[in-house]
């Protein structure tokens, strides 16, 4: 498929070497269940829900509705019944949507039944974590479809919520987009802070992408060393043919244009194609909804942006008893 915009055929993504995606799984899975007791400690302190013990009889039992106050993209079902099972193994945790399922507002997305005392104690970590996913999930789909347009891809950063990394990456994909690095030891990623550290050394932008490529050869198994992706982040039209103009086992992965005006990305794309055109260029640094379709016009091949996992407002979720719902009476 080629890009309306820039009138050239798009190299298949499958072809290029990127960084490895998140889907839900059991690595997913447990990093919820190792979070989950946190979670629920840091609300009942090692102790209990003490106006659900005062006030809600041991025996009751009830059925909630968890309900999307407003429209947005549904991020965290999957998750939610990890926490449910870890606080109660007698909640039933029934998911009505799908992750990464556009819903209107006033619309159920599961439903939460069991002891009253346990669903009480667990509702705000659950409402806590699908507001925050599902509003990463609709930040990150406005994202996608401004550039609905054009061949270029949204993806994530490391600028996540502490101990929630693989979740809010885990958001990012239900909403359409897709996840960098997950940390700093799956890729190698060379910023201007690198560059300067060996400044000393007289490395040139070219040779320490040289060298990292020599790296990984000699310190990897070939397996894990064909797989990862070395990217580059430049700041000129000058360092981009640096990285560009060099024999292609010197090459980066994927050279990142930082805080680029569109004019300069452009020019880059246009360098792109004529000396290096299996190399994916990345545009980041001050990305915005606003911005975004313009960025992506450019004919770059990925934008990558914090906003979504730093900036999304959470989605207005709640729990709603059910018209069936009937309490026994309190003694």
């Amino acid at each position: 498929m080629s890009s309306p915009q820039s009138g050239r055929e798009a190299l298949p993504f499958p072809a290029r070497r990127d960084h490895a995606q998140i889907s839900w799984g059991p690595q997913l899975a447990d990093a919820v269940r190792r979070a989950a007791a946190g979670w629920l400690n840091e609300d009942l302190g090692h102790e209990a829900d003490w106006t659900s013990v005062a006030l809600v009889p041991a025996a009751a039992a009830g059925r909630l509705a968890v309900v999307a106050r407003r429209g947005g993209v549904i991020a965290g079902l999957a998750a939610a019944a990890v926490v449910a099972a870890e606080a109660d193994s007698g909640l039933s945790w029934e998911p009505a949507v799908a992750d990464g399922q556009q819903v209107g507002p006033a619309t159920v997305v599961a439903e939460l039944a069991g002891p009253v005392r346990s669903i009480l104690q667990v509702e705000r970590v659950l409402l806590n974590l699908l507001g925050r996913l599902s509003g990463v999930a609709t930040a990150t789909r406005r994202l996608v479809a401004a550039v609905a347009d054009t061949d270029c891809r949204i993806y994530d950063t490391r600028k996540t919520l502490p101990g929630w990394r693989l979740l809010d990456k885990y958001a990012v994909t239900c909403g359409g987009g897709f996840s960098h690095r997950l940390g700093l030891y799956d890729a190698i990623l060379i910023k201007d802070n690198h560059l300067a550290a060996v400044a000393e050394a007289g490395l040139s932008v070219a040779a320490a992408v040289a060298r990292a490529r020599r790296f990984v050869e000699a310190t990897f198994p070939p397996p894990r060393a064909a797989g990862m992706v070395v990217e580059v982040e430049v700041d000129t039209l000058q360092q981009a043919e640096e990285v560009l103009a060099v024999p292609v086992e010197s090459r980066p992965d994927i050279v990142l244009l930082d805080n680029m005006p569109p004019h300069q990305l452009a020019a880059c794309v246009a360098l792109r194609d004529r000396l290096a055109r299996e190399v994916i260029l990345e545009a980041s640094g001050g990305i915005t909804l606003e911005t975004a379709a313009t960025i992506a016009a450019t004919g770059v091949d990925r934008i990558s942006t914090g906003m979504p996992t730093q900036a999304a407002p959470a989605l207005d979720i709640a729990l709603d008893w059910t018209a069936s719902t009937r309490l026994p009476p309190v003694s």
